[in-house]
């Protein structure tokens, strides 16, 4: 008898087996595929991988602009694409240390709840049944299937990022279903590779839930960058390599590529795994509360799984609440400062209310050159900081930026937000200089000075 099951090995699962283990409770944890789930094998760090060797590419190749100069410079997409296999084999092989050294039992089967028993829950993986106190639900998501018209006569035209991050070429051209944070990622990638890029999106704006200012900015830089973009269109049908849609105007367009990417959401995996044996209550995911337990005593749910916030970092975060409740230790979720980037080049990020989510808030913008590390390490570089706050409490609600290190700056708003600091308060944090991090004080500055 386990005092905690797990089912599924993503950043959820194998962050509270760790916690759980190293706080005395007994933990086998199912994986049917391979530790790290879908965002350390097939989503967030294959995919920053190639990134960052595209933006080594892209600066290379504009390298003359800081006075260096470089010939000939060409990237070697199979080279690129071994990288990333290495950099997921290294990092995946660390979760599995950390799973033994923890002594977490790993059993790389798929599970089955079969049902509950006198003392917790039975599950059963391949021909062994096991025996467990409580269940923690971490199967994750999978990529959304629309029923398009021609999705499966096109055969492997059509692909997921699973399938794209697994090609040994590269494509000449790439049609993207789906303007969110993976299709621009993937539109960022290819295009400083060289593909032709068109994205064929059904909102009128790319990056919906991202501030929708920086969002046209981002657009528009790669716009001029050569990739194409058809927005407020419904596709319609597929025919090989041709996507159909119609326009905003109800004209139907077309684009062809030799590759199609479906980039349409994730649906949680909530089927399959036996929820109906003990009545788990599954709405568009899996439903909890705040500290992360589902109707089912015992039975408590974290990451993709419940449909909420789909990101890795609030999994983990997740994860932690609900094996907190398990020790007896108050803990409680919290969204309101939940970081969101995308790791385009220039990067995106934004934590909190975005301006049209926070009505009667005053909202100050100011362009990242206003930072001179910024203008001195991004040459012509387009960006912004804009900080949302409340004029009666003078609270932080939100923070948005558009410019490279703003993955690596937006954690300074998630603290402001999550513990209350007022822009009186944070205008008065001194931040280092010369950084890019300086914009945030510079951006409060028209309020604070």
């Amino acid at each position: 008898m386990y005092e905690l099951a797990i089912i599924g090995g993503g950043p959820a699962g194998y962050n509270a087996a760790h916690k759980a283990a190293v706080n005395g409770l007994s933990v086998v944890l199912f994986e049917k595929a391979e530790l790290g789930g879908v965002c350390l094998n097939e989503g967030c760090i294959p995919t920053k991988t190639l990134l960052y060797s595209a933006k080594l590419y892209e600066h290379a190749s504009l390298s003359q602009k800081y006075g260096i100069f470089s010939e000939n410079v060409t990237a070697d997409f199979g080279k690129i694409a071994d990288r990333k296999d290495k950099i997921v084999k290294k990092l995946v092989g660390a979760v599995r240390v950390k799973m033994r050294d923890a002594g977490v039992e790993v059993v790389k089967q798929e599970a089955f709840i079969q049902g509950k028993t006198a003392e917790g829950f039975s599950i059963k993986a391949a021909d062994q049944e096991y025996e467990a106190r409580r269940i923690l639900l971490c199967t994750g998501s999978s990529a959304a299937m629309p029923p398009i018209p021609g999705l499966s006569e096109a055969g492997d035209t059509v692909v997921t990022a699973r399938e794209l991050l697994s090609l040994r070429e590269r494509p000449e051209s790439l049609v993207i279903i789906g303007g969110g944070v993976i299709g621009m990622e993937f539109a960022s990638f290819f295009n400083s590779l060289g593909t032709k890029v068109s994205i064929v999106e059904m909102l009128p704006e790319i990056l919906g839930g991202m501030d929708a200012g920086q969002s046209a900015m981002l657009r528009g830089i790669y716009a001029k960058k050569g990739v194409e973009f058809h927005l407020g269109c419904k596709v319609s049908e597929i025919k090989g390599g041709e996507v159909c849609f119609t326009d905003p105007d109800g004209q139907a367009q077309s684009v062809c590529g030799d590759r199609i990417l479906l980039s349409t959401g994730r649906r949680p995996n909530v089927k399959g795994i036996g929820l109906e044996n003990i009545g788990v209550t599954v709405g568009r995911g899996v439903e909890v509360d705040q500290y992360m337990r589902t109707n089912v005593p015992g039975v408590y749910a974290a990451g993709d799984i419940t449909g909420f916030s789909m990101l890795a970092h609030t999994a983990v975060r997740e994860a932690e609440v609900a094996v907190d409740n398990m020790l007896g230790k108050e803990d409680k979720m919290e969204y309101n400062a939940i970081p969101g980037v995308v790791y385009t080049n220039p990067e995106m990020a934004g934590a909190g209310l975005t301006e049209d989510k926070a009505p009667g808030c005053t909202v100050l913008a100011l362009p990242m050159a206003y930072s001179g590390r910024f203008v001195a390490e991004n040459e012509r570089g387009e960006g912004q900081c804009k900080i949302v706050f409340d004029p009666q409490t003078r609270l932080v609600k939100g923070v948005h930026m558009l410019g490279n290190s703003s993955s690596e700056i937006i954690q300074t708003a998630c603290l402001a937000i999550s513990q209350g600091v007022t822009v009186d308060n944070l205008y008065k944090v001194v931040f280092p200089h010369p950084t890019v991090s300086e914009i945030i004080k510079e951006t409060l500055g028209q309020e604070c000075e």
